[in-house]
This record gives C-alpha cells, sequence and structure tokens, in this order.
C-alpha cells in the first residue's frame, strides 16, 4: 500500500536524503524509509514537498503536461507595479525557453511567515514584499529567474502548495502522513 507524506522542508535542506557536500538532507527528518519526494525544492527554498513510494503518481502530478499548479510566496526586492507582474503573468524568455503564463499577486495583506536561519538580509531604504506565484511548470530555479527578470529578485521562496495539497499547520521540519484520497487531481 502507498505512503504519501507532507512535509515542510526548511531552508538549507536539500530535497534528498543523501547530504552532499555538507549540506543537510532530508534523512535528518526521520521520515519513513522507501519514500522519494514528488519533485524538488532547491537547497535555498523552502516549504511543501510531497514524499511517497507512489511512482505513477509521482509522474502524474510533475509532467509538465498535466499542468498541475504549484503555488508559492516569493519575497522580493522594492515593491513590482502592475506592468511587471503582467510581464510574469504573460510568460517571459529565460535563458533558452519561454515560461508559460503564470499567476502573480502582491499580497495583501503581507502574511506571517516563520522566521529563517539565517534571516533574509533588511535594508532600511529597500521595501521587500511577498508575491503569491502560481506555475504549471517547475524548470530549476524558475520563479528566481523569472522574478529577476521583471528587476525584482527573490529573496526568499516558499512553496504553499501542490495541486489541492497545502503547507497549512505544518511549521519548518515537520511532517505528516496523509492519505491517497487526500490528493485530488
Amino acid at each position: 500500500m502507498p505512503r504519501y507524506f507532507l512535509f515542510h522542508k526548511p531552508y538549507g535542506v536539500l530535497s534528498q536524503f543523501t547530504p552532499e557536500d555538507g549540506a543537510r538532507s532530508l534523512a535528518e527528518a526521520g521520515l519513513p524509509k522507501g519514500v522519494y519526494p514528488a519533485g524538488r525544492l532547491d537547497k535555498d527554498s523552502e516549504g511543501l514537498l510531497l514524499l511517497t513510494d507512489d511512482g505513477p503518481l509521482i509522474e502524474r502530478l510533475l509532467n509538465p503536461r498535466n499542468e498541475k499548479p504549484k503555488t508559492y510566496w516569493a519575497l522580493v526586492e522594492r515593491v513590482p507595479g502592475e506592468e511587471a507582474l503582467e510581464r510574469m503573468r504573460a510568460g517571459l524568455r529565460i535563458e533558452d525557453y519561454q515560461t508559460k503564463p503564470c499567476a502573480a499577486v502582491l499580497l495583501d495583506p503581507q502574511p506571517e511567515v516563520p522566521p529563517r536561519e539565517p534571516p533574509v538580509r533588511l535594508r532600511k531604504s529597500v521595501q521587500d514584499v511577498w508575491l503569491e506565484v502560481s506555475i504549471v511548470e517547475g524548470k530549476n530555479r524558475q520563479l528566481r529567474k523569472m522574478t529577476a527578470a521583471i528587476g525584482h529578485p527573490t529573496l526568499r521562496l516558499v512553496r504553499q502548495s501542490m495541486a489541492n495539497l497545502r503547507l497549512d499547520g505544518l511549521a519548518p521540519g515537520e511532517w505528516r502522513e496523509i492519505v491517497r484520497a487526500d490528493i485530488q487531481f
């Protein structure tokens, strides 16, 4: 019987069980043996990871042609105007590919987010703001490249959801088991 776990990956942890170059890994989270992440978050990103031993479900969730949305909160440098957000929504040329259209809004009110170690640098003269961005792709560091392309580099990135699964209620480093019926798509 396949098993399914939601995990709040902390900053600085690799999305794999084997440590590399002294970095922390999923092995320290105490997750059951035999499950694997459905997708990745880079070491500098935080938030929701689904871990399972259900290979067909991982394929359905991650295959870009299935267009399963992934929603992130991105703390960006300076307040982007509507024109910059519209460029992002329409899709951007990044390196050798064109991103698909996405949803992108300035969060109002700004959310309460658990503190990060180490904290994001703060400058008194520059206002940083949280955006909510939903994409159906997931290329390497895509969202960071998208915010940089509109002139608002990402300072912190937290995945809030994948398909219908949400981070709600999980503190960094915490996980909980769910059942297959909780995963809808």
